[in-house]
């Protein structure tokens, strides 16, 4: 079992993913915008941080540099679960520094098994 912080404003989407990722077993922690997600990743240090890339106030990629300039979080994974999936976005988010890329919508049948190939990596 894994603690997995999920970083999503859509409401829909973040219950798609606690869910699915309870499912399995997983322990979800949630933040529906990128301030409070940096916090509980401060406070916490969840095994993995699964977070949207567009939110209003802090986005994806302040969350991102936020973390990774600060020691205390620097080392946890982040992948990107976004709907930017235009050519050449996935090369530009993985490029600014998330360690994975997941597109929404989420397959809820391939989500853990993506979710858990980046737990792998990060263990």
């Amino acid at each position: 079992m894994a603690r997995i912080l999920v970083i999503e404003d859509n409401p829909a989407s973040l219950h798609l993913m606690q869910y699915v990722l309870k499912a399995f077993h997983h322990q979800p922690l949630t933040a529906t915008n990128g301030a409070s997600g940096i916090e509980i990743a401060q406070r916490e240090r969840p095994n993995l941080i699964l977070c949207d890339i567009n939110m209003p106030g802090t986005s994806g990629y302040e969350v991102l540099a936020q973390l990774k300039n600060n020691p205390g979080t620097a080392d946890l994974p982040v992948v990107a679960v976004t709907a930017l999936a235009m050519v050449g976005d996935r090369d530009r988010i993985l490029k600014a520094g998330f360690d994975g890329y997941l597109a929404k919508p989420v397959d809820p049948e391939a989500f853990v098994k993506d979710v858990e190939v980046f737990l792998r990596k990060a263990a």
